[in-house]
């Protein structure tokens, strides 16, 4: 693509605010381009691997960014701008009005209640692990990134359940989740939420690379009734 580098670099950067994982930003930003392309020539344009330009496209559809033409070879185009603009701006509406639904219900006075941001896919993993340590009751987690999570803390999972801890995974359908988990499926994840307990919780970019984390009563709820609407 012969765009502006800084260009495409803000793009990408704002699309992933919207969600999108670095691959889907970088093959919607291609199909904008093209208007209308095979996963192949995203493929080569947005420079991800071919192995993953299907998977990447067909989750651009289900996103609403992208429709797929009739006919073979299979060919991709963007949604509708105003439809995209429509969708994110209605989505923000909501997020806005229950952020401000939140506010409302937090105490006016008295110590701030933090978010603690932090950086690096290995302190996030460790957060996570240190609130499967910590929990007692139960620990929600919501996530696209099941076999990651699965991997690198397969040890503090089964110490949880041993320790009598309900855990239950929130993931996208064929992804295998620990035994001895409870476990339900949804279309669509890109971001990880988890809660321990209802009193801490955590919010995690696609990449896992950052997360926002509270151990505000208030602020994990409403996270914890976030997680409770899709299941």
């Amino acid at each position: 693509m012969d765009a502006n580098p800084e260009q495409l670099e803000r793009i990408h950067g704002m699309l992933k605010l919207l969600g999108l994982s670095s691959y889907e930003a970088q093959g919607f930003a291609a199909l904008v381009y093209y208007g209308v392309a095979s996963a192949d020539t995203i493929a080569d344009a947005a420079k991800i691997p071919r192995t993953s330009a299907y998977k990447v496209m067909e989750s651009l559809v289900q996103k609403g960014f992208a429709k797929e033409t009739q006919g073979r070879p299979r060919m991709f185009k963007p949604e509708d701008m105003n439809q995209i603009r429509n969708d994110m701006e209605e989505k923000f509406q909501t997020l806005f009005r229950d952020l401000k639904e939140l506010q409302d219900l937090l105490p006016s006075k008295g110590e701030p209640q933090l978010v603690y941001t932090i950086y690096g896919s290995q302190k996030v993993m460790e957060k996570i692990e240190e609130m499967l340590n910590l929990t007692e009751n139960d620990i929600y987690i919501c996530t696209p990134k099941v076999r990651e999570i699965r991997t690198a803390l397969k040890k503090s999972i089964d110490n949880a359940i041993k320790r009598g801890v309900k855990v239950v995974f929130v993931t996208p359908p064929n992804k295998r989740v620990p035994p001895n988990t409870e476990v339900y499926r949804k279309e669509g994840l890109t971001v990880t939420d988890v809660v321990s307990d209802q009193t801490r919780a955590m919010l995690a970019g696609p990449e896992m690379d950052a997360c926002g984390y509270t151990d505000n009563p208030a602020l994990a709820m409403q996270v914890f009734l976030f997680i409770s609407t899709m299941i």
